[in-house]
């Protein structure tokens, strides 16, 4: 108890706070804390997803047989394809594609039923629209698995040698939430720890209290502190929200240990309010370190695999994403939340995440002091 008593009659302390009550008055901060995190993790959960449904289709059936409508049938039997509309010719269809109306259009042959029933092989055209390479190639795709699996049915197909049994290990429903939701928490952190802890210490420019601070017998290293710890304590507020939102909105499983994973956030919060220091240091106005702040944080959030799978990215952008934090404490959140592993197999994700932390933290605090000298 003596050492508690001691404590709270240090000048740390009331360092502490006045910090706490600064922030606690502060609308923006509080609002920063608040509402954008809950905001982007809903959004980026309920919207981003790698699959692509309902694309608009259009059909020119030249064969107006049965055999033709149980084709198109089969390619819209599930949520990829949706019909748009039937067209007399190519013209009009291509016109549809190169005005934007749909983004794929097929043409079915006048002789598609007769080879059909002679068991030949009949050619159908497929257009798309290229201009969004990605949803083309994913459209591609999808249209020649549908055909395929329609040209199989045609057929008396006997038993494989060979059967596949696919089981999906950590998400079995193929949730895309599940993939998004922990990478957001790191984006969530990343932006809002920045942000906070730079406007928290630019601010103290603006209205002149920094040199006030000068004035007084508190050491460097205690004000510095005073700044850091209330910040710690919200943020990591933050993170409890962030859970709370990712396991009863998004159902995340949280197989792993959930007092690991917020100590490794905690770590995490030190590199994102070295972040914030950091820019604060290198800027003289609020409006430039939030200008500065994107300069930094997009890159970081670009690289981290928390939006964008890392295996997809060119071999120098995959080489340097192992030099950005956020992409250690995706992986970790991840791992934990998702494969519950425990910290022997997380252990070079965790030291890469100590190491960021000293090197950026230990950075902006000789950045701060020396502005205090």
């Amino acid at each position: 108890m003596r050492p508690l008593r001691t404590f709270r009659q240090s000048r740390l302390w009331s360092l502490i706070l006045k910090e706490t009550r600064q922030i606690l008055r502060n609308r923006q901060i509080i609002f920063l804390l608040l509402f954008p995190p809950t905001v982007q993790l809903l959004v980026f959960g309920l919207a981003l997803n790698p699959e692509v449904t309902n694309l608009s289709l259009s059909v020119v059936d030249y064969s107006h047989s049965p055999a033709s409508r149980e084709f198109v049938a089969t390619l819209t039997a599930n949520d990829t394809f949706q019909i748009e509309s039937y067209q007399p010719s190519v013209e009009t269809l291509g016109q549809q594609v190169r005005t934007g109306r749909v983004s794929t259009g097929l043409v079915i042959p006048p002789d598609f039923a007769d080879h059909l029933a002679a068991d030949q092989t009949v050619d159908v055209q497929v257009l798309i629209d290229g201009v969004d390479a990605n949803t083309a190639g994913i459209a591609s795709g999808y249209m020649q698995q549908l055909i395929n699996r329609y040209g199989q049915s045609l057929q008396a197909v006997p038993d494989l040698p060979v059967e596949i049994a696919t089981r999906f290990l950590y998400n079995p429903g193929l949730l895309s939430s599940w993939f998004f939701v922990p990478g957001v928490i790191g984006v969530v952190l990343t932006l809002t720890g920045s942000l906070v802890s730079s406007t928290t210490v630019i601010r103290e420019k603006d209205v002149g209290t920094l040199e006030q601070l000068l004035m007084t017998p508190a050491q460097g290293w205690e004000i510095l502190a005073a700044k850091i710890t209330p910040l710690f304590v919200l943020l990591m507020g933050d993170v409890l929200l962030a859970s709370a939102i990712a396991r009863l909105i998004f159902g995340l499983p949280f197989r792993g240990n959930y007092f690991l994973f917020l100590m490794l956030s905690g770590v995490y919060i030190f590199v994102a309010i070295g972040i914030g220091i950091l820019l604060a240091t290198i800027s003289s106005t609020q409006q430039q370190v939030v200008l500065t702040s994107f300069f930094f944080n997009v890159p970081l959030i670009q690289l981290s695999g928390a939006i964008a799978p890392i295996e997809s990215m060119p071999t120098f952008f995959r080489i340097l994403s192992f030099f950005n934090p956020l992409r250690h404490y995706v992986t970790i959140a991840r791992s934990l939340l998702l494969k519950g592993v425990g910290l022997e197999v997380l252990l070079p994700e965790v030291l890469a995440l100590v190491g960021f932390t000293v090197l950026l933290l230990g950075l902006s605090i000789n950045r701060f002091r020396a502005q205090l000298s």
